[in-house]
């Protein structure tokens, strides 16, 4: 192995450590900013009427969900149109934390009992039509994610870990 090599993989492990933590910040910051869509039907609705105000699409799949075909033909679907946008794509492992930084979704306890779990699997991250979300976090996962494309890894991927 060259010193090239030992260097430039630690660096790209402390890089996707940092991106993954611009992430977790990002989704925070959109989330209090109502400007994220959660679920793949409502991605999916919402590119479909207002492509231009999504910023970043994140998809998020456990192992137990990768046999899963019908979410992996969403994936595909959702990765297209996506690409076609010009909207970064992120792969996410994690689901759990994800869930942990969305926190519940925003419904009276009772009415929270009644309904299907949240479908975590795509968020995209917006831009609302007041303002624009604008961040070092967005910054970051944008130059993440066009560093993996000149690396030739067309989707790039984090692990969001439980805390």
């Amino acid at each position: 192995m060259t010193l090239e090599e030992l260097v430039g993989s630690d660096m790209s492990h402390d890089k996707m450590g940092s991106a993954s933590d611009a992430l977790e910040a990002l989704v925070v910051a959109a989330q209090r900013q109502d400007c994220l869509t959660v679920g793949v039907l409502e991605s999916a609705q919402l590119m479909n009427v207002a492509p231009d105000s999504v910023l970043l699409c994140v998809l998020a799949a456990d192992a137990e969900d990768e046999g899963d075909v019908a979410l992996q033909i969403h994936f595909t679907l959702l990765r297209a149109f996506c690409c076609d946008q010009g909207v970064d794509v992120v792969r996410v492992a994690g689901l759990g934390r994800l869930g942990q930084l969305l926190g519940p979704p925003p419904a009276p306890p009772a009415a929270r009992a009644r309904e299907p779990p949240r479908d975590l699997h795509c968020v995209l991250v917006t831009t609302s039509p007041c303002r624009t979300l604008c961040s070092d976090a967005l910054h970051r996962v944008s130059s993440y994610c066009e560093e993996c494309r000149g690396n030739n890894q067309w989707e790039p991927r984090l692990a969001l870990s439980q805390r």
